[in-house]
């Protein structure tokens, strides 16, 4: 009740948190989390691509999508080790980070299933 009767002697407003309102922080997002991100969205793409262009070929894979997708495999572990490097910043956004290290070990494993299906 008195700090009321203070607030209303003084006039003050305390900041309320809800929607249209600015809050501000010191939160960035990392510089390799997007780089992170980046490598993951193209070896994404390079390995689907390669995948789609084997199917138009009649199940033929060329040497040219094997390079590309061997290129897409050194990508991504480049990207899984900026991603998880920049995972343990302090005071960052986390959703570069995370959705590139997704993207790295989902393109990982996508190149280790299509390594063991073309033994058998």
């Amino acid at each position: 009740m008195e700090e009321r009767r203070k607030r209303r002697k003084l006039k003050l407003k305390l900041p309320v948190r809800g929607h249209g309102r600015y809050v501000f922080t010191d939160k960035k997002h990392p510089e390799r989390g997007i780089l992170s991100t980046a490598l993951g969205a193209i070896s994404v793409f390079t390995i689907s691509y390669a995948v789609f262009l084997s199917y138009r070929n009649g199940g033929q894979a060329e040497p040219r999508y094997a390079v590309a997708v061997m290129f897409c495999l050194v990508y991504s572990i480049a990207g899984l080790v900026l991603g998880i490097l920049s995972r343990m910043e302090k005071d960052i956004f986390r959703l570069f980070p995370t959705l590139g290290i997704i993207l790295n070990v989902l393109s990982i494993i996508w190149v280790g299933m299509l390594l063991y299906f073309s033994v058998l």
